[in-house]
């Protein structure tokens, strides 16, 4: 199976929350601009992303000059195949009824084989949590990866 690039950086942005606050000077919360430049992905897909992840009640923004994101208790503890199914929403993994549909549809036993398949790799993925997946040796990679000074606002 695999999931869509929002979904990727969805969860890389709360694996980068879940360790913000062990940052030494981390006084100042990160922003949608940091998170893009730390993760090597486009500011405009990071903003989309934490938009659904505020909505989803897993982060929380705060606007304004002294702004930035932090990662909920909810997020923190969410388990990663919820995080992943929310994010890449109800569609099946295959499109059989799309605008030519397929001509097997009425008869064909992959489309059930594949929603389960689906489940099954999603069930596998809620034996972790994002705190799991943040936890060492991933916790050094996701600090190191601050291109500001500690304490230093972003601009």
């Amino acid at each position: 199976m695999q999931l869509t690039r929002f979904t990727d950086i969805g969860l890389r942005v709360v694996m980068r929350l879940a360790v913000a606050g062990e940052q030494q000077g981390a006084a100042t919360p990160l922003t949608t601009r940091d998170l893009a430049e730390e993760l090597a992905v486009p500011y405009t897909h990071v903003a989309k992303v934490v938009g659904r992840l505020s909505e989803m009640g897993v982060v929380h923004a705060r606007r304004g000059r002294t702004g930035g994101l932090t990662i909920t208790d909810l997020g923190r503890e969410a388990r990663v195949g919820w995080l992943a199914r929310s994010l890449e929403g109800d569609g099946e993994v295959v499109d059989c009824e799309g605008p030519q549909p397929c001509p097997l549809r009425r008869g064909c036993r992959l489309r059930g084989a594949l929603a389960r398949a689906a489940a099954a790799f999603y069930d596998s993925l809620d034996s972790e949590t994002v705190a799991d997946l943040a936890a060492e040796p991933t916790t050094a990679v996701l600090l190191s990866l601050s291109p500001r000074p500690p304490g230093e606002q972003a601009g």
